[in-house]
């Protein structure tokens, strides 16, 4: 038999594979209801309505299921046909997806629909379609996912130039904020080559705080060996930043090499990475990190609430600031003559720049001194991901996990991270 044609609803513009849901969507949702679903202005704990009508065995209407998607299936008003598939076409408060995704199996992710900087406000578990993937992407089902500072600002719209970079200007793109993970091939693209379904890999996606995930194939690589899909998960953005930020520095073996911020998820891959270039490292961190530091290889460990890394006794060949919090003028103070200053980020807390004002003063003050002052941008790609592979693979590096959280616990992670008591990466189970 040929295929029933979709439906579209006149008014909201959400899909539907047969005229009976579209007659109950249209009646049950819309007269209650005019606003787009699932937005901040739609309190999924504001159920009066909804939850009468289930107590007297109406139907929940269809716009609802992102908000409540367990009370649907325990509804008594649709027939169990109906219900099926109003779980597999109303997904999540959000229109529906391209055509390929109409029909298909659902699953249980975290899902953002507006920015905002508490991660309980913002992010929800809720049924949500798998993703379709292009002629160049791969679908990767995901066993582990990784939280890093970048994951906080993605969810925060912070700084507000990021939103002009394609991140979305009033609301997230992405399904979440999730980046790095760890899981398998799933399918491929019609052209993408070197990946098979069943392929173990790690890098990154959009979303990956999810069961399933879309990646582009030069964004992922081979998984290590030696490592668990947790481990893994753990890599991609923290180290390829520390391998790509090492690198920027030209680090070579004997070289006084300084990492601010030691203690954290790039901060305990860049130690380690340094010492396979053979430098004489020296970490940042608080007292309580010290130990976890001098365990991934520093030669020394300064307590910042006790010591001025800039006090004029000790000078750096090279300084990797990955916490932000310094100034310009008191980093140049640890500096040697021609020593090299390369900044990661900046986590100043403002809203437009973010602690960019810094690199920007280092930009217009580079010319004017002996001093080699730089930042950059890291680039996620396959080709640094086998790199760290070989590291990982052949003991020279290898994760900090401090630990991990279930998928429906990712909020409580990334304010973990936020607040500064994560010693190395906080990892999401799937």
């Amino acid at each position: 038999m040929p295929a029933a044609p979709v439906r579209t609803c006149p008014l909201c513009g959400l899909r539907f594979s047969n005229l009976p849901l579209l007659e109950l969507h249209i009646r049950e949702d819309h007269p209650r209801r005019e606003r787009r679903p699932g937005r901040e202005d739609d309190n999924p704990a504001d159920t009066s309505d909804s939850a009468g009508k289930a107590g007297d065995g109406s139907s929940t209407g269809a716009a609802e299921l992102g908000q409540q998607p367990v009370r649907l299936a325990a509804g008594a008003g649709s027939p169990p046909d109906l219900r099926a598939e109003t779980m597999k076409t109303a997904i999540s408060g959000r229109p529906a997806g391209p055509p390929g995704t109409i029909g298909v199996e659902t699953m249980k992710a975290i899902v953002q629909d507006d920015y905002g900087t508490a991660a309980e406000d913002v992010l929800r578990l809720a049924e949500t379609a798998r993703p379709a993937i292009g002629d160049e992407e791969v679908l990767v089902r995901v066993r582990a996912a990784s939280v890093d500072r970048g994951t906080w600002h993605l969810m925060a719209g912070l700084a507000y130039p990021m939103r002009l970079a394609g991140f979305g200007f009033r609301a997230p793109k992405a399904l979440n904020p999730g980046r790095s993970f760890a899981g398998m091939v799933e399918s491929v693209g019609k052209q993408v080559t070197g990946f098979v379904p069943g392929d173990e890999v790690y890098g990154t996606c959009d979303g990956s705080f999810a069961p399933y995930a879309r990646a582009r194939a030069g964004r992922i690589a081979s998984k290590p060996g030696n490592l668990s899909f947790e481990q893994a998960a753990a890599v991609p953005v923290s180290a390829l930043t520390a391998l790509q930020a090492v690198r920027r520095a030209r680090v070579w073996a004997g070289q006084k090499m300084l990492i601010i911020g030691a203690s954290g998820g790039v901060g305990t891959f860049a130690v380690q990475i340094a010492k396979a270039f053979g430098a004489e490292v020296a970490g940042v961190c608080s007292a309580g990190k010290a130990d976890m530091v001098r365990s991934v290889g520093a030669d020394y460990v300064i307590d910042y609430t006790r010591e001025d890394f800039a006090d004029g006794e000790h000078r750096y060949d090279v300084i990797l600031d990955i916490g932000g919090g310094n100034g310009l003028s008191h980093l140049r103070r640890a500096l040697t003559p021609r020593g090299k200053l390369v900044m990661v980020g900046g986590e100043t807390g403002g809203r437009w720049l973010g602690g960019m004002d810094r690199q920007l003063r280092a930009h217009l003050l580079f010319p004017l001194v002996s001093q080699q002052l730089s930042t950059f941008i890291a680039s996620e790609n396959s080709a640094d991901l086998a790199i760290l592979r070989d590291l990982l693979e052949s003991g020279k590096i290898t994760p900090v996990i401090d630990r991990t959280y279930p998928l429906s616990q990712t909020p409580a992670a990334i304010r973990h991270v936020q607040e500064g008591r994560a010693r190395g990466k906080v990892v999401i189970t799937i």
